[in-house]
């Protein structure tokens, strides 16, 4: 069966620009992930199609290479040799990566067997951050070792898509690798990670021809958003509706924060916008797990659609009051 167009699959013009590009992507992968779509065979494949599109368009050299020879520059129908094909064109390194590297989470090496991967411990900046971002998208880590005799494989780059709850509370994921056969690779998710954080899994990238180290992976993670939730680095925002009466009178209102229900107090008067703050009822620190953040909880006030002859009565005579 011929492979769909990678444009066609994210719904988007091949001139589409990079927000274009993201935006078509997260709004797919949340309605097709597989945590939302349990046991759905044809959600699961449609979500491994628009990912691997995304992972090639998302990436400039990946995306020229594709733009100029389609599916052929990674599906090996090139020739025994394809980069040579590709070699006179700007940039064409990023090609031996697309041919290593392909799909949903997943890139060819020369590994097989399950292996799991924990970083409880370990060096947060080595794991996570900007500082390794000049060798993703088809920049490779060119290093040496033993006297400059034996260099490195190339490092690759792959992008995971997780649940806001998964990213809040951490967790273990597998991803597929491919080397013939299909082989599974268990990663550990921490904590508090937030969107657009990378981990590192040493020694996963490109096998060095020399003889070297073998490049790094580098997994890109995607938070899905959560309805009613919104994220500002460890502080989580939502809101809450109460009954008139209670925002008059004051009282307890039950929130649902991502720990759980919490009874809170409302205080007499309270105004229609105003926040109440949760302490610790926020996302975890990467870095200290003992440290959270907060939950703010904005009010919203009910107002009744329909009230009895008497509490129209009552009401009027409230209003009057205010206005003598």
């Amino acid at each position: 069966m011929a492979k769909r167009d990678y444009y066609e699959a994210l719904g988007i013009q091949k001139g589409a620009e990079e927000k274009a590009i993201k935006q078509a992507y997260r709004k797919l992968a949340k309605r097709y992930h597989p945590d939302t779509n349990p046991g759905d065979v044809q959600a699961e494949q449609r979500f491994k199609e628009i990912t691997e599109a995304y992972n090639v368009l998302s990436d400039k050299e990946k995306r020229k290479l594709y733009d100029r020879f389609g599916h052929a520059a990674f599906d090996g129908s090139m020739g025994p040799d394809p980069y040579e094909t590709a070699r006179s064109y700007e940039n064409a390194k990023a090609y031996r990566e697309s041919r290593d590297f392909q799909g949903t989470g997943s890139y060819q090496k020369g590994s097989s067997g399950f292996h799991e991967y924990h970083f409880e411990g370990g060096d947060m900046e080595d794991l996570f951050g900007d500082l390794f971002g000049q060798r993703f998208h088809g920049r490779y880590q060119e290093g040496f070792q033993s006297g400059g005799q034996s260099r490195k494989g190339h490092d690759l780059e792959a992008e995971f898509t997780i649940s806001f709850e998964e990213a809040a509370f951490g967790c273990d994921k597998v991803i597929q690798l491919q080397d013939g056969g299909m082989h599974s690779l268990k990663v550990h998710i921490p904590a508090g990670i937030d969107d657009g954080k990378k981990i590192r899994l040493q020694g996963k990238g490109a096998d060095s021809r020399s003889g070297g180290v073998s490049g790094d992976l580098y997994l890109k993670i995607h938070v899905l958003e959560k309805p009613g939730y919104e994220r500002r680095g460890m502080d989580v925002y939502t809101t809450v509706s109460i009954p008139y009466t209670t925002a008059v009178l004051g009282g307890e209102a039950q929130v649902q924060t991502i720990h759980g229900n919490v009874k809170c107090k409302i205080p007499a008067g309270t105004q229609c916008g105003s926040k109440i703050r949760l302490r610790g009822k926020g996302i975890v620190s990467m870095k200290n797990p003992s440290v959270y953040g907060d939950a703010y909880i904005t009010i919203q006030i009910q107002v009744p659609r329909k009230v009895s002859s008497r509490e129209r009565e009552l009401l009027q005579q409230y209003q009057t009051q205010q206005q003598a």
